[in-house]
């Protein structure tokens, strides 16, 4: 069973409290050269009774301009497309044993679309997927991902873009690392994979 979600990260690094001398309050300096760039992240958590859980994910590099207002560069989107969805569903397929996946995620319009759907359709054989709740990130174990994956840039100044994409790559390596950790993404969501249903008196 997969759960997939999207996320991003900007240049400007998420918040976090530290130790400083009093009345010599830390700063961290942010590099504005592509300010509104962001890198945007797709991933999957995958679980398997009896099998290490995986993390499958992919990046996108997305960059602004300036010309009067930021706008998008000519024919570029701002999120994950079709195409990238199904290379990602087809190397999940390949990667993970058996190859069947239960995939999970939300209502996003391009999930929804009638080129996902014809893809979903086409391979009845190995891709189940069902539709999260509108408004339910708790039921989703990959928010849990992204939550520890910005705990851990905590004012962390990137560079550039580029440098941002190597430490988002680095901290979700560390994970990939450590299926305990994925496998603690699971609980808050209070699913579990037991199959077996309880029996009451």
């Amino acid at each position: 069973m997969c759960f997939e979600d999207e996320a991003g990260q900007g240049l400007r690094p998420p918040k976090g409290r530290t130790w400083s001398r009093r009345g010599q309050r830390p700063q961290v300096r942010v590099h504005g050269g592509e300010h509104g760039s962001r890198v945007s992240i797709a991933g999957m958590v995958c679980y398997r009774p009896g099998m290490r859980p995986r993390l499958i994910y992919r990046l996108r590099r997305y960059r602004l301009y300036r010309l009067r207002r930021y706008r998008r560069r000519k024919g570029e989107r701002a999120g994950f497309t079709v195409p990238e969805y199904k290379r990602m569903l087809q190397a999940a397929h390949q990667q993970l044993p058996g190859g069947k996946i239960v995939l999970v995620w939300d209502n996003l319009g391009v999930h929804h679309s009638a080129a996902m759907r014809t893809f979903i359709d086409a391979h009845p054989d190995w891709l189940t997927v069902f539709y999260l709740p509108a408004y339910a990130p708790e039921l989703n174990p990959a928010e849990t991902v992204w939550s520890l994956l910005k705990r851990s840039m905590v004012n962390f100044p990137a560079t550039d873009l580029d440098h941002l994409a190597d430490m988002i790559k680095h901290r979700l390596k560390v994970i990939q690392h450590h299926p305990d950790v994925i496998d603690g993404c699971l609980a808050p969501t209070g699913l579990t994979l037991n199959t077996t249903p309880a029996i009451t008196n």
